[in-house]
């Protein structure tokens, strides 16, 4: 066999035939010439690469930053390291963002738990006192 076809490639690699053609489109997967009056036909390298691309994006890594990774290539293990702890970084301010939102939430839900007497609704009324440009509610009973 010469290689996969586009159908094939996707299933090696748990992917939707649209997503390896997007992957064309923006040039992080090489389209293989088309033989006149027969399909493409992708060689085994290419399921590596987008196994590569899809865990890449699992990890939080955007399609230009697996882009970048995809150039450096093996030989580049320290310039990629540095890249890793950076998203690692992100990630973890991230998780330090949803820790705080999270605390508001369930300060807002036992506020409306406590509060299921009052007149109103708790959560609705914190959210409408939010002041403007301030995306978080309030934090007063």
């Amino acid at each position: 066999m010469e290689g996969l076809t586009i159908g094939r490639l996707a299933r090696e690699a748990g992917v939707n035939v649209e997503t390896v053609r997007y992957y064309h489109r923006i040039g992080l997967l090489e389209e293989p010439p088309r033989p006149s009056g027969s399909y493409r036909h992708y060689p085994l390298e290419a399921v590596a690469r987008l196994r590569f691309i899809r865990r890449a994006q699992g990890l939080g890594f955007s399609l230009a930053e697996i882009r970048e990774l995809l150039a450096l290539g093996e030989e580049a293990c320290d310039d990629v390291r540095r890249r890793a702890e950076a998203k690692l970084k992100q990630v973890e301010a991230q998780i330090q963002d949803l820790e705080k939102l999270r605390a508001l939430l369930r300060d807002l839900v036992q506020r409306c738990e406590a509060d299921s007497n009052a007149r109103g609704c708790p959560i609705v009324q914190s959210l409408a006192d939010a002041p403007p440009g301030d995306s978080t509610p309030t934090s007063k009973a």
